[in-house]
């Protein structure tokens, strides 16, 4: 059911959508703050911490993978293979990047998700299960092209000095939420996502990070997102309707609260990938 999201997940597609209508949290609303785990806003990467990713700059990334003119030839190791002193040199840069990285490192393992979540990982996919009350709830989300374009931001920080400067990138993926009954072949699907203008900013007033922002019916069971059936776009949604489909994720779990703590989940899953990533690449250009 989940293989067309998880392709334009994947494929990083964030349509440009006129944002949906926004309400404000009443007083009742839990008490923490709903971007206590968001980090400051992004600023100059330093020197080697997440050198490879740096997203926004156009020369960072490019110009670290790019092969040095007039590097020497192949070096035998007796493997057979080819392998070049710009190899070599790469290998060691990546076993650098790689204990970097691992410095940095806020979880070890997984955080959990409150409000009895069971976590299934598939590679860069997760899925988080939760059955309350004859209803299965599913929330499933993928990692990749889950982090926002930085800003880049010459300019230190009033306090800070140029090499005190440490961004911290945040994943914020789209997320499906499938609300399973017991007694029925119908599966309600809604897409959601977190806006750009809504994450890493305060406002006056508390109101929801995240959006709805497709709905529809999907038969029980099917593999395949079916795309004859009726997809509701929540763009020119009547407002009291929009409420009502956010009260009724609310009451199932899928809050602010669950937002934050699935940014918090997405983040620690995408930088342990991350490191995975170097890992295996490092082994792919060293020579074993």
């Amino acid at each position: 059911m989940l293989l067309a999201r998880a392709l334009r997940a994947a494929a990083g597609l964030r349509p440009p959508l006129r944002p949906p209508p926004r309400r404000l949290l009443s007083s009742s609303s839990s008490s923490s703050s709903p971007r206590a785990l968001l980090p400051p806003p992004a600023a100059a990467a330093p020197p080697l911490a997440r050198s490879l990713w740096q997203l926004g700059g156009g020369g960072g990334r490019t110009a670290l993978l790019r092969p040095r003119r007039g590097s020497a030839g192949g070096v035998s190791c007796g493997c057979g293979g080819l392998h070049t002193e710009g190899d070599k040199a790469f290998a060691q840069f990546l076993t650098d990047e790689i204990k970097e990285e691992k410095k940095i490192q806020k979880h070890k393992s997984l955080p959990k998700v409150s409000g009895g979540w069971e976590l299934e990982v598939h590679g860069t996919e997760a899925k988080l299960v939760r059955k309350i009350a004859g209803e299965k709830i599913t929330v499933t989300f993928n990692i990749n092209n889950s982090i926002p374009p930085s800003v880049d931001d010459d300019e230190p920080q009033e306090g800070q000095k140029p090499d005190e400067q440490e961004p911290e990138l945040t994943s914020t993926p789209n997320f499906v939420v499938e609300v399973i009954k017991d007694d029925t072949k119908q599966t309600l699907v809604l897409d959601c996502h977190y806006p750009e203008d809504e994450v890493g900013h305060e406002g006056e007033e508390e109101s929801d990070i995240f959006t709805i922002r497709e709905v529809s019916f999907q038969p029980t069971g099917e593999s395949d997102w079916k795309d004859t059936n009726y997809t509701l776009n929540t763009d020119s949604l009547d407002w009291a309707l929009y409420d009502h489909l956010m009260d009724f994720l609310a009451d199932r779990g899928v809050d602010n609260t669950f937002a934050d703590e699935l940014i918090e989940l997405s983040t620690a899953l995408e930088h342990q990938e991350y490191i995975k990533f170097l890992e295996d690449l490092k082994s792919f250009v060293k020579c074993q």
